[in-house]
């Protein structure tokens, strides 16, 4: 070859590599064709949702019906991180990769066990006040000899996939406000695609495309608009059309946190967007408004980020129905004719499938109990509402299902295509809706312009028990086409396991209350479980090695319900948590050493000092800036500390040194001296005071 014949080769591929082809059609690396025809590759996970459809659906059928029972565990490691674990695996060449808490990342070889290298992106620890539901992270992206990082203070990384040494960084967000990232990257075509959260703090949301191999943004869809006059997209002008007041000062909100899917045929991505910012639409569009394009699915260019149509399933969002759940594409027959279906089960309790060409409404049923709607439109899909639910406009609470949680939140569904089924982990729990008049945002914390000190547990048995009794988890496997259950396990609490369902027709999934079971993919009878010895929320993955067939998950509980829900955390499960990665085979002798003793500490607090009047502030202050962490009426989850078990109840000055002051602020605890003053926040301590004697009065908690 001559010298200009050498060097224009070399050109070549300096400008494939910078338009994002680069290291993804290397022999052995992940390219796009690997992605493609990931459907039947059984030996490994290569994307969060295993293939751009997201079924989470393995053929892989080695491990079934007859031998499930034999299943053991082959390994496990133990991680540095007691906080939620929501992370799919990914499996690539015989190595498991996966994120941990803080945004972490570990390689171990997927037969021994071995750990091959980890990475700390060493997120500053003053990042958690900006995380709504955890310090959580869910997954990788894979592109070429890369993998791809989200952290939770908002940067992107590139690793290099055999050592963890990092290719390259970019910052994705504004630090200065409170976005966050937690949900898994996707790539395309050599484009890496994140989106970010923090809807319930007052961010705008977007989605980026970073080239895979500089890191070079190459565009960016923002999914509310901005202020007016500042936007030249089509999409944002039509959507401010939909938008009243001053919203943008508020953020507006539609974040894009978790949910993404591709069609390679139809090259459209798909993605879910977030609730709005603030919850209440009487401080975010005051005179009304559908705010397109709040909890919508909306269908985009990946080349481009053109917008091509979109779907929005909660007009004029005001409950934190968010459309971030997981998205999935089939084929399926519906109406005697083979249609290219988008199929969602969404935070507002209905399930819905929409044609994934057109965004055309097909069909929806809800698939919890609801009373926010009584129903969809036939032809549109816009849901009948039921007035009472607006309770910005009738100026009265609201006891919504579901509530905030969810009717299903981001663990991951999975598709069985020989049964035709969709399993769905669902939870049936409620939401006190209070308007707050006069709701002013504040510097730091939650702003979602509701009261949410008012609907606190209140310290009487009747009513804990009540409320419990009304709460549960619930395993669906749906029928899309007749948009029917089939069959369903019950929990006794919500905040269960993501799922996988596998071609030897078994569905796996975690629980609360720390078990890990297989069942028949058919009708839902229990064929094996694992006592995990702490929650599983993480979705399992499985994969071959050497003919054999693994399956491994994420155990760790955490996440926003044990953080947040209070008196109904211990309705799912065990209050603590032991982060492990546990992999499992057919026939495997590995056990794990004992779980530590589970006592609680009996409660011993100061006596009741302050008056009603300081009391009652304090219960109003905890409500709005305490509570989404430590627990709703100070009864803390077991991620977080128990206020009501703190010694510093007993000192004012160590209380100040904390809260006003943030010592504690490497740990997660950050000063909030910019938002309330030393007599607010001893007003909080005199408020846990006395949920704490409420609590010894009337028995262990």
């Amino acid at each position: 070859m001559t010298r200009w014949m050498i060097g224009a080769a070399a050109g070549l591929a300096l400008v494939l590599a910078g338009c994002g082809g680069g290291n993804g059609d290397m022999p052995g690396a992940v390219s796009a064709k690997k992605l493609q025809d990931a459907a039947g590759d059984t030996s490994s996970w290569m994307s969060y949702g295993r293939t751009y459809d997201e079924q989470r659906f393995s053929p892989a059928d080695q491990i079934n019906a007859g031998n499930v029972g034999q299943l053991g565990l082959a390994w496990f490691a133990d991680l540095d991180t007691a906080r939620g674990q929501e992370a799919t695996p990914l499996v690539i060449d015989g190595k498991i990769y996966i994120t941990t808490a803080w945004s972490k990342v570990k390689a171990y070889d997927g037969i021994s066990g071995k750990l091959l290298w980890e990475y700390d992106p060493k997120v500053p620890g003053e990042t958690a006040v900006k995380a709504c539901c955890d310090v959580v992270n869910r997954g990788l992206g894979a592109w070429g000899d890369s993998l791809f990082l989200g952290t939770l203070d908002g940067r992107l990384i590139s690793l290099d996939r055999n050592t963890g040494k990092v290719n390259w960084e970019k910052v994705t967000v504004d630090q200065s406000k409170s976005y966050t990232i937690t949900g898994a990257p996707r790539v395309i075509k050599g484009m890496v695609i994140i989106g970010n959260g923090g809807a319930e703090f007052g961010v705008r949301g977007y989605v980026t495309a970073y080239s895979a191999k500089t890191g070079e943004q190459m565009w960016r869809f923002y999914t509310v608009p901005g202020e007016p006059g500042s936007d030249k997209e089509d999409h944002l002008k039509k959507a401010a059309e939909t938008w009243t007041g001053e919203y943008w000062k508020l953020g507006g909100g539609g974040t894009v946190w978790d949910a993404m899917a591709y069609d390679p045929d139809l090259d459209l991505l798909y993605i879910g967007t977030g609730n709005g910012s603030p919850w209440n639409p009487e401080y975010r569009s005051p005179q009304g408004g559908d705010n397109l394009y709040l909890s919508s699915i909306v269908a985009i260019r990946p080349k481009t980020g053109e917008y091509v149509w979109h779907f929005q399933e909660t007009p004029a969002e005001a409950w934190d129905f968010t459309a971030t759940q997981h998205i999935m594409l089939a084929d399926l027959t519906m109406g005697g004719k083979p249609r290219k279906v988008l199929m969602h089960a969404p935070k507002n309790g209905f399930f819905y499938v929409l044609d994934r060409e057109t965004g055309q409404f097909i069909s929806g049923n809800n698939y919890v109990p609801v009373t926010w709607a009584t129903g969809l439109d036939p032809k549109t899909g816009r849901p009948i509402e039921n007035p009472d639910a607006r309770y910005y406009k009738t100026g009265k609470p609201w006891i919504g299902m579901p509530g905030a949680g969810g009717a299903h939140s981001w663990h991951p569904m999975a598709f069985n295509p020989k049964q035709g089924l969709v399993y769905i982990p669902a939870q049936v729990a409620a939401f006190p809706y209070f308007p707050e008049p006069d709701w002013k945002p504040a510097a730091q914390g939650f702003n979602v312009g509701v009261n949410m000190a008012a609907g606190a547990m209140p310290a009487v048995p009747a009513v804990r028990e009540g409320a419990k009794a009304a709460t549960k988890g619930v395993l669906i496997a749906w029928d899309p086409v007749a948009q029917k259950e089939r069959w369903r396990v019950d929990y006794p609490g919500p905040w269960n396991g993501g799922l996988l369902s596998t071609g030897g027709d078994l569905v796996f999934q975690g629980n609360a209350a720390g078990g890990f079971a297989a069942y028949s993919a058919a009708d839902g009878k229990k064929l094996w479980n694992f006592d995990a010895q702490t929650g599983v929320i993480a979705a399992p993955i499985t994969y071959t090695i050497n003919g054999e067939q693994y399956v491994a998950v994420l155990a760790g509980w955490g996440g926003v319900w044990p953080l947040a829900t209070g008196v109904l955390s211990d309705k799912s499960g065990p209050v603590r948590n032991i982060s492990r990665l546990l992999v499992f085979k057919v026939g495997g002798t590995a056990k794990l050493p004992a779980p530590p003793p589970n006592d609680k500490l009996p409660l011993d607090p100061p006596p009741v000092t302050g008056t009603p009047e300081a009391i009652a502030e304090g219960a109003n202050l905890y409500g709005r800036f305490c509570g989404t962490c430590h627990g709703d009426s100070a009864v803390g989850g077991g991620i977080t500390p128990d206020l009501r078990h703190s010694s510093v109840l007993h000192n004012p000055q160590n209380w100040q040194m904390i809260v006003h002051d943030g010592a504690l602020k490497a740990n997660g605890m950050v000063a909030w001296s910019n938002v309330m003053s030393a007599d607010q926040i001893d007003r909080i301590r005199l408020y846990v005071i006395k949920r704490a004697n409420e609590d010894k009065q009337i028995g262990p908690q």
